[in-house]
């Protein structure tokens, strides 16, 4: 797969796929590390002497131009970053978007309008990927987190344009991911966190093949600590999924690896915010209670586990650690993550959500841009966005 540093970009239409799905207050951009991750590639581009073209979707307009889901902020959020214009088109598509383009300078910005306001996106219909591809002398694609799509944008048009390349974050991400799965250093301890067994079976079957040992947190605990006999009160368990946990357990017994799961808990009578929290010193949990969280003596196991790891990755937190009396297990983990030695990789939105409450974020190795894309890559699968450059760039 080439990178978009090993083409000649040059007075040449480029076409980049960006990330620019975004929280928005109004017209203005809450969060813009999204925005941020993408600038290399952009700037890159442009010192190249390009005529950069970038295009992304922003939210579930499904099909529709809404005003509320336009991508003018996020131009005016990128000219702030940029120190430089950005011109914004009123579509992404059709004869105005195509004269704009067409009258671009080497060096000139542009931001297509919503991708999503036309279904055809999202449908990766050939007409709508042609189009886009029209507008493009080079395709570039830099938007990990959409990687697992199979949309016009990120997977149609490669076909179209006669050259194709990943862009910087997409080169990091892949890098990054591809690293834990090839060539992970030893130990290597994953730690899976979630609601439910059945969301995490696939990562986790394919990490029993590289990893040393995993710990596991979240509601999904409950499932496994059941499928092993345990009593686990009223905690969310997958009835339906205790014969796949079990064949999970002993699998893992087979290949020698490690599953660690909770043997304290703090938990609650009820799954609210102001619930009481109960700390429950046993394995088992009582009739009456809900485990919302790890307890200290496996905070201490899990973390005495992460520190002596060469290889971390971490996806899904520990309990709901949006709730500050069910917080500190998965606060826990993040300080004991950033703390280690090791390469670290972060991935899945709630994870990443956790180590930004934390405060951490610097002191990861990797942190993944894309939490479903992320996880279909860790699960072994192929990402149609990855396909599209690797069968279009040869």
């Amino acid at each position: 797969m080439k990178t978009i540093d090993q083409l000649d970009l040059a007075g040449r239409r480029v076409f980049i796929r960006v990330d620019f799905n975004v929280p928005l207050d109004g017209e203005q951009v809450t969060e813009n590390s999204r925005i941020v991750n993408a600038l290399p590639t952009v700037r890159h581009a442009l010192s190249a002497g390009a005529r950069v073209i970038l295009a992304s979707h922003l939210g579930r307009p499904k099909g529709e131009a809404k005003p509320e889901l336009s991508l003018e902020p996020v131009a005016a959020e990128l000219a702030r970053l940029l120190g430089r214009p950005v011109t914004m088109a009123p579509d992404c598509v059709g004869s105005e978007v195509a004269a704009m383009v067409g009258a671009m300078k080497d060096g000139d910005l542009l931001l297509l309008e919503n991708l999503r306001f036309h279904a055809e996106e999202e449908k990766n219909d050939p007409k709508f990927a042609t189009q886009l591809a029209e507008l493009a002398d080079v395709y570039v694609n830099d938007a990990f987190g959409t990687a697992h799509r199979a949309h016009a944008s990120t997977a149609g048009i490669a076909g179209h344009v006669s050259e194709v390349a990943a862009g910087f974050l997409m080169q990091r991400e892949i890098g990054a991911l591809a690293g834990l799965l090839e060539s992970p250093a030893s130990p290597f301890v994953a730690i899976v966190g979630g609601a439910k067994v059945s969301d995490k079976i696939q990562l986790l079957t394919n990490l029993l093949d590289r990893v040393d040992s995993i710990l596991i947190g979240g509601a999904m605990a409950y499932t496994l600590l059941k499928a092993q006999g345990h009593e686990v009160g009223i905690s969310r368990v997958e009835e339906d999924k205790l014969e796949l946990a079990t064949s999970l357990l002993a699998d893992a017994k087979a290949k020698k690896v490690a599953i660690e799961l909770p043997s304290d808990h703090v938990a609650a009578t009820e799954f609210t915010e102001d619930a009481e929290a109960v700390s429950v010193d046993s394995i088992d949990i009582g009739a009456d209670l809900m485990g919302l969280d790890v307890g200290p003596a496996t905070r201490h196991r899990y973390t005495k586990a992460i520190t002596a790891a060469s290889t971390v990755l971490w996806n899904g937190p520990m309990g709901v650690f949006e709730w500050e009396r069910f917080a500190a297990g998965t606060m826990a983990v993040a300080k004991a993550v950033a703390d280690s030695g090791a390469m670290s990789v972060v991935g899945g939105g709630d994870s990443v959500a956790a180590l930004v409450k934390s405060g951490r974020s610097d002191d990861i190795t990797h942190v993944s841009t894309g939490g479903g894309a992320s996880l279909e890559f860790l699960e072994g699968r192929t990402l149609p966005g990855i396909a599209a450059l690797e069968v279009a760039g040869g």
